[in-house]
């Protein structure tokens, strides 16, 4: 393995030299220049990985240096060394993509330790672009994106079911990915090639889940104008995905557990049972354990699903996914929106590393997508990042500061008074409403069932 190149420029003998003495008991290969003519032909003629730099040298401004070497190679790390009366320059060459900066009087250690951290950031990007490499070749499926424990898991498990006609239940919280694994499994199957059909259950209202599930024929209801092929039809000889299984009723489980024993279901206005080959993935954000135990869930049909249990962990169990996923993320929507965003800076992913992500992947993909729409230059910075840390933030705006807020506001009003103003953004769609809320359709519906009951109706309209 090549020993990192290492540039250190700065005109004071005694910097340089105490900067070589710390690094040269490390594999380094390092090179000293004592001014921005020496340092800038070492650039033009060497590759390096890491340039320490003085903000004021003799012939030229070390920022300028930072942007000379970011131009020549992105990758290449900067740390700017300043004064205690240049502080806000170092803090400018941050904003500029600069990877730290010493304040002189530095210690030994603190150079050791600035500069390990450097190397083992710049070794996980490096680890995680290969990752994404073997695992798009792999699996040849976007948005599978993880070098965790848990998610290596999780790969493994696909891996070994996608082949086979087990059912599979994805359990985790929202925003975790369970359609993504859905559809990896549903890709690296058999039946690729045959139907994906999804269906989500909390989004279908209760009256019409069997129709949408196994079609109807024409007059078979009132507004049944013609017969129509349910989403098990559809989804012959390919995938069936149930999304938010414990959304449904139990009369309604009794004729999901039917068709996954006898392979076979009958339409709305016709008992001729109609036979399908139909491969089973099923999501809850629940623990449908305890809905069996609640008796909301019916226990036969728990085991039916819970063939191959998946459990897809939160973004806050796997935090060193993030800056993979930042970089997909990043590379995605650069496309989308016609961006040349290539990166984000360290100090902005160190932002997003400390998050802890009530939302989950998908609040993180909202989050970069958000940042890179915004961002002008060619790197996301802290700036760009719109982060809520707690729910505070929500109230921020004119019309919800504290002082504007009833005196007699109890926390059970403030629920109802937030779940009404995110319903409301979400045009009174529940589903849209319930995902941004954290919550199953069930909880929200239940709500809004309290409230009328408490003598709010017609507040969600």
């Amino acid at each position: 393995m090549n020993k990192p190149n290492i540039l250190v420029i700065d005109d004071e003998p005694m910097i340089s030299g105490m900067l070589y003495e710390v690094l040269k008991k490390k594999p380094f290969n390092i090179k000293i220049a004592d001014n921005g003519k020496i340092a800038l032909d070492l650039l033009n003629r060497e590759h390096f990985d890491l340039v320490i730099t003085d903000v004021y040298l003799p012939d030229l401004n070390g920022l300028e240096i930072l942007r000379l070497t970011k131009e020549k190679d992105p990758d290449t790390g900067v740390i700017v060394i300043t004064a205690h009366s240049s502080v806000e320059s170092a803090v400018e060459a941050i904003k500029e993509g600069a990877y730290d900066y010493l304040t002189k009087g530095f210690s030994l250690d603190e150079i050791e330790l600035t500069v390990d951290k450097f190397f083992k950031y710049q070794r996980l990007v490096k680890e995680n672009a290969q990752l994404k490499f073997e695992l798009g070749k792999r699996y040849n499926i976007e948005n599978i994106v993880g070098n965790s424990p848990e998610m290596k898991k999780v790969f493994e498990t696909i891996e070994m079911v996608a082949p086979t006609n087990a059912t599979v239940l994805l359990q985790g919280a929202s925003g975790t990915g369970k359609e993504v694994i859905a559809k990896a499994i549903h890709q690296l199957s058999d039946r690729k090639d045959m139907p994906f059909i999804k269906t989500n259950l909390a989004a279908i209202p209760e009256g019409l889940a069997e129709s949408e599930l196994f079609g109807h024929e024409k007059g078979s209801f009132t507004g049944a104008i013609r017969s129509t092929k349910g989403r098990f039809e559809m989804a012959d000889a390919g995938t069936l995905l149930l999304d938010e299984i414990s959304e449904t009723t139990i009369n309604l489980q009794t004729k999901l557990l039917r068709v996954l024993q006898e392979k076979e279901f009958e339409k709305v206005g016709n008992p001729t049972p109609i036979k399908v080959d139909v491969r089973i993935v099923a999501t809850t954000n629940r623990k449908l354990q305890n809905e069996v135990s609640e008796g909301n869930f019916r226990e036969d049909l728990f085991y039916r699903l819970n063939v191959v249990p998946i459990r897809l962990p939160r973004l806050k169990e796997r935090k060193v996914d993030i800056p993979l996923l930042v970089g997909h993320f990043i590379e995605k929507y650069s496309a989308q929106n016609n961006r040349t965003v290539k990166k984000i800076d360290a100090s902005a992913l160190n932002k997003l590393m400390k998050h802890n992500w009530p939302g989950n992947v998908r609040e993180l993909e909202n989050t970069i997508e958000r940042a890179v729409v915004i961002c002008k230059e060619g790197s996301i910075k802290t700036k760009h990042l719109f982060l809520e840390d707690n729910m505070e933030g929500i109230y921020r705006n004119k019309t919800t500061q504290s002082e504007n807020l009833p005196d007699d506001l109890t926390l059970k009003k403030l629920e109802r008074l937030y779940i009404l103003k995110v319903l409301k953004e979400s045009n009174g769609n529940k589903t849209h409403a319930a995902q941004k809320l954290g919550i199953t359709g069930r909880t929200l519906r239940n709500k809004l069932n309290e409230y009328k009951a408490d003598g709010h109706q017609g507040e969600e309209d």
